[in-house]
């Protein structure tokens, strides 16, 4: 069986070569031009970065993307789905405020900005996978709906799954607040009764009559009734309804591999990683730590398995740099050819969902690594 191809080009410029004009040639070679784009809705699923936070990507690339969407005819759109933490990206207003903010606007991007599971993040699809872990998944419907995705991936590390790469942006990022819930903890969510005003809006929102206020004017879950959706995470604005965060790292690398593969089922796909800016926690962050290895480069391929692992390697072989989180109780060695992700985060097993990726055919580990 042949390897997967996953074509690199590194940050080095001249006068006549900048980095986007290396993107576009980047993304040419690993084949890009072979989907067929005109009068598509194309999905560009991107971070939009917590505001604070300074390693997300500039959307000067997106930008460069959208422009070659549009030669082809396409109707491109950059979207992401709200998060299931309480803070400035858990509804879609204050979500699209955080983005135009770091520079995700149709007036820097030439594109419009979707939030894609909706107002309270209880927009979704349901997709039928009929995997080991996940039945159907919960995808955001902006997401659902498009005819391609495109994804665009900061490469770091993440305190769950070890990285975040394309699986993390597929499977997590496109997830509803309920498939974030599902993907997190796979458990209910309970009430901190501090934060509780008794609003009752959880109450409307639920679907399976599981949650009540009591004469106290504090919400109650009846877990015999509950089936762990999580609108009632989504719908809280006071962070009254939380999560029970129980999933262990491996479990839900694999339930993201599996989200990651309803994304892209049945529609065409195309992956971009940017190895740049490699901190050790997720952007999601409101703050973002020195980076774990220098910048390396960019890489794309059709393949998101065979990216992930490609991109693990490359940092893998980087020297750490001297100051970052890893280099704290170890200051005079380089870590060339160490684990980073797992020097950062030792309880994280991200090769799991990577394995779990190939076993469900979403793609190959094994690659060729082609220099542009």
């Amino acid at each position: 069986m042949a390897s997967s191809k996953v074509w690199f080009t590194n940050l080095r410029t001249k006068p006549s070569q900048n980095l986007l004009k290396k993107l576009e040639t980047l993304v040419f070679k690993a084949g890009i031009e072979k989907i067929d784009f005109q009068k598509k809705l194309v999905a560009v699923k991107i971070h939009f970065g917590e505001p604070g936070n300074m390693a997300y990507l500039r959307p000067n690339y997106a930008a460069r993307i959208v422009k070659y969407l549009k030669s082809k005819e396409a109707v491109p759109f950059l979207t992401d789905c709200n998060t299931l933490y309480f803070g400035r990206r858990s509804n879609a207003p204050s979500h699209l405020e955080a983005a135009f903010e770091n520079g995700y606007n149709p007036i820097a991007t030439d594109c419009p900005v979707i939030i894609a599971d909706g107002i309270k993040g209880t927009d979704y699809r349901e997709i039928k996978i009929d995997l080991e872990l996940c039945k159907s998944a919960k995808i955001g419907s902006a997401i659902a709906d498009a005819d391609i995705i495109i994804s665009m991936n900061h490469f770091k590390g993440h305190e769950l799954t070890g990285f975040g790469g394309a699986l993390k942006n597929l499977g997590m990022g496109c997830a509803s607040v309920g498939g974030k819930l599902f993907l997190h903890s796979g458990s209910s969510p309970e009430i901190y009764e501090k934060n509780c005003t008794g609003c009752r809006i959880c109450e409307k929102y639920c679907a399976h009559d599981a949650i009540k206020v009591g004469k106290d004017k504090i919400a109650h879950i009846d877990y015999k009734k509950c089936v762990g959706c999580g609108q009632c995470v989504a719908v809280c604005q006071y962070d009254a309804s939380r999560v029970v965060w129980k999933s262990t790292s491996e479990n839900a690398c694999k339930r993201i591999s599996e989200y990651a593969f309803a994304v892209v089922k049945d529609k065409p796909a195309f992956h971009i990683s940017f190895i740049m800016n490699v901190s050790p926690d997720c952007d999601c962050w409101d703050s973002n730590n020195y980076p774990l290895v220098p910048d390396i480069g960019i890489a794309a391929s059709s393949d998101p398995v065979a990216l992930d692992k490609a991109c693990a390697d490359l940092v893998k072989a980087a020297p750490a740099l001297p100051g970052s989180r890893i280099c704290d109780s170890r200051q005079h060695e380089d870590f060339s050819g160490q684990d980073k992700f797992r020097l950062a985060h030792p309880d994280t097993f991200w090769m799991a969902g990577l394995e779990h990726a190939e076993k469900i055919g979403l793609g190959d580990m094994s690659y060729e690594l082609i220099k542009v």
